[in-house]
């Protein structure tokens, strides 16, 4: 079979898995698309220094449609806390604008060690027995309930993800069902992959890069994995609520504790 052909298959099933896990678990499913895209372009032979900003940058662009697919299947059940979203969403937009700027110029080994430090910790939250822990009664607003939205923003565009890897944790921490806090944090992920991918579009790499790719976006990727995200989402939110809270977030955590062992394996091996 023909490499390339191999590839958009890849593509394919990787935008399925990922939109499926987006519905479920409200991560934007950059957290699959990532390391999978990253280990697609080694395949091709791409140069080891953009593969994974190439890989970061095609699936934030992804999260666009899978976001708003998603969003949509939450909030038809009532899941989306729009409250929070309009209070959030200025802040996550220009966390990410700055996010994706600081990731095109950063050495891959960075990008990757991000990932897996910010998976461990997350996962660590959403393993644990602490469903009944809290650090405040309800979001933050003020100074504190911009910085955290920002800091969500930019991190998350770093690593190519929608913002659900932390803003699930960080809002489930402020008292907000884990439910509610998968569907706010999948309308968040549009805030984060719009103005994200438009920082990644003006990049400039220095080194040769795939055909089809547009500053560190391929856009062969993005179509083929966008199919599969768009048509999967709904899968995922459905079965989301069909799970109870502590099972939907050990599921979390155990899939992001796989996500960060392989990233910092990447970083330091």
């Amino acid at each position: 079979m023909d490499s390339w052909i191999e590839v958009a298959l890849a593509a394919l099933g990787t935008g399925l898995v990922a939109g499926t896990i987006s519905g479920l678990l409200g991560v934007g499913g950059g957290i699959v698309i990532v390391p999978v895209l990253e280990a697609m372009l080694g395949f091709l032979g791409v140069d080891p220094s953009v593969r994974m900003p190439i890989a970061v940058a095609t699936s934030l662009a992804t999260i666009v449609p899978t976001s708003i697919a998603s969003a949509r299947a939450h909030h038809r059940r009532g899941a989306v806390d729009l409250d929070v979203a309009k209070m959030w969403l200025p802040a996550v937009a220009a966390g990410a604008l700055a996010g994706s700027l600081l990731a095109s110029r950063a050495p891959a080994h960075v990008l990757t060690g991000l990932f897996g430090v910010v998976a461990a910790m997350a996962a660590i939250k959403m393993i644990l027995p602490l469903d009944g822990k809290v650090l405040a009664p309800s979001v933050p607003r003020g100074p504190l309930g911009r910085t955290l939205p920002a800091g969500i923003g930019l991190v998350s565009s770093m690593m190519g993800i929608g913002g659900g890897t932390l803003s699930v944790p960080v809002l489930t921490l402020c008292s907000q069902p884990v439910h509610r806090a998968v569907g706010t944090s999948n309308l968040l992920g549009l805030a984060i992959a719009i103005p994200g991918t438009v920082g990644y579009l003006l990049a400039r790499p220095v080194v040769p890069v795939p055909s089809g790719t547009v500053g560190l976006v391929n856009l062969t990727g993005f179509a083929l994995i966008a199919v599969g995200t768009v048509i999967a989402a709904p899968w995922g939110a459905r079965l989301a609520h069909s799970l109870d809270r502590r099972r939907l977030s050990a599921a979390f955590g155990v899939f992001l504790t796989i996500v960060a062992a392989r990233m910092l394996c990447r970083t330091f091996g």
